[in-house]
């Protein structure tokens, strides 16, 4: 099974060997499903003259420039839709299907749990589905049913991860959401949890209702208000407090944003452990993957945790990675978290600790008031098969992001040996060339003229001539220099 976590990077173009028109039919029907709210530069239509040469070429301009906006949308280019238009073929399976068939399944073994609603499209994977449940003696009570599919990294055997999976639900700690039931299989697992009606840190965000679609919460906010600077602290300072309670444990994650950040009153709780053990791609890889220098997990939870506080702090996520400049915030001491996080600067040298910013003035007074015990027993056995999963993980992120750095610096070497201005030079070159192998062929047949002369009047024998006929000037030189040109034009 191919998986595809994001569109790769750099510029998605139009099939020209798919007709114009098919391309417009299904550009109009993705189009015509994304959230209403959201702009997107769809190209006018034209009734009359539609075939016409000017206005195909501008309007698959126009098309080219919608694909540009929607691939470059990092909540957009994980919808179903988009990943179907691109790949239809990876992307053939109906997900919500198989998910409903092992939920079937489930119910057959443990009768006491029974479906109230689906719940559509509340989440941004395509291999992940939810659905709400209740007991059916206990039936005010409402659970979320989570099914997905095994990931690309899924390095456990099928009986550790099962294991691990199971262990789950006996992790007890104040800033991790509880697990009422975990169970996995060969080729996928399920997780039941406790439904928040007040919804996650991203819901508070947003001020989204937790049921509704991923794309209708999240994609385009009526309202970008960030959070009060003691929520930000508080918030920031528990989710850190977690992901080193996990880093200690040796427990992978590397999952973290704010949809998988749960409110309980006033305390986070973390969501999705399984994610990890069940191989998951995480929400920010088409992020981190360009930067060599996050290579590890605790790397990628830090670089994550950066991109929950601008989220917190701004309202929105940031425009672009690395960040130049940050907007006005309630606190210096947000601004300098996120420079050692999100900055050109920090991206290159490697991220800070857990543990340092643990000690940073935004988060070293914060009180924390929870006096839950944390308790998460991992057996050596399992602790030692996480480790060697953890170590498969960081290094298939390695040779992605290796692939990405010879990608880029090919496509910047084939950019500047295509520019306009490498263009004029090789040809002015080319000309330079010509000219000296003329001028070179020139001077060879005057010598040559010049000595047969001088042979015929010393009396030694010679080729006859004709005079009206000169030898030919030789154009291998010159043919040999065009070609070299040539090929060092379509080399690069």
């Amino acid at each position: 099974m191919a998986f595809m976590e994001k569109p790769p990077a750099g510029k998605v173009l139009l099939d020209d060997t798919v007709p114009l028109t098919a391309q417009i039919e299904a550009s109009q029907s993705l189009h015509s499903h994304t959230i209403s709210t959201l702009s997107l530069p769809l190209p006018p239509k034209k009734l009359i003259g539609n075939m016409e040469r000017e206005f195909i070429a501008e309007r698959q301009k126009g098309l080219q420039a919608y694909l540009d906006v929607i691939t470059t949308h990092h909540i957009l280019s994980n919808c179903e839709l988009v990943k179907k238009f691109l790949d239809p073929n990876s992307y053939s399976v109906n997900y919500t299907e198989i998910a409903l068939q092992h939920v079937s399944m489930f119910f057959r073994s443990e009768p006491k749990w029974e479906v109230a609603e689906p719940l559509k499209d509340i989440g941004w994977r395509i291999r992940k589905k939810y659905f709400l449940m209740k007991i059916k003696n206990q039936p005010k009570e409402r659970l979320v049913l989570s099914w997905a599919d095994l990931g690309p990294d899924k390095y456990l055997s099928d009986r550790d991860l099962q294991y691990a999976v199971k262990l789950l639900s006996s992790c007890s700690h104040p800033y991790i959401y509880k697990i009422t039931f975990a169970t996995a299989n060969e080729s996928s697992a399920l997780v039941i949890r406790p439904f928040s009606e007040k919804g996650t840190l991203k819901d508070l965000i947003y001020k989204a209702k937790p049921k509704d679609p991923f794309l209708k919460k999240y994609c385009n906010p009526k309202k970008i208000q960030g959070l009060e600077l003691q929520q930000i602290k508080t918030y920031g300072r528990q989710i850190l407090e977690v992901l080193k309670f996990l880093h200690e444990k040796g427990f992978p994650y590397g999952h973290l944003h704010s949809a998988n950040v749960m409110l309980d009153g006033d305390t986070c709780k973390l969501l999705d452990l399984e994610n990890s053990l069940l191989g998951l791609p995480s929400f920010y890889r088409s992020y981190f993957s360009q930067f060599r220098k996050i290579n590890t997990l605790e790397g990628v939870d830090v670089h994550c945790f950066g991109h929950l506080l601008y989220e917190m702090t701004y309202g929105r996520p940031p425009d672009t990675i690395p960040v130049e400049s940050f907007p006005p915030a309630p606190s210096v001491f947000v601004v300098s978290v996120l420079e050692s996080i999100l900055t050109c600067e920090a991206l290159k040298n490697g991220m800070p600790t857990v543990s340092r910013l643990l000690q940073m003035p935004l988060f070293s007074d914060v009180l924390l008031t929870n006096s839950e015990k944390p308790q998460f027993k991992i057996p050596t056995k399992l602790k030692e098969a996480l480790k060697i999963s953890k170590e498969c993980i960081e290094k298939r992120l390695t040779e992605e992001q290796k692939l990405i750095h010879q990608h880029r610096r090919l496509t910047r070497a084939q950019s500047h040996h295509g520019s306009e201005e490498e263009k004029k030079k090789r040809k002015i070159l080319a000309r330079k060339k010509s000219k000296r192998s003329a001028n070179e062929s020139g001077e060879e047949h005057s010598a040559k003229y010049s000595n047969s002369n001088n042979s015929a009047g010393s009396g030694a024998s010679s080729p006859l001539t004709s005079p009206s006929s000169p030898t030919p000037p030789s154009t291998a030189g010159t043919f040999m220099n065009h070609c070299s040109v040539y090929l060092s034009y379509v080399v690069f």
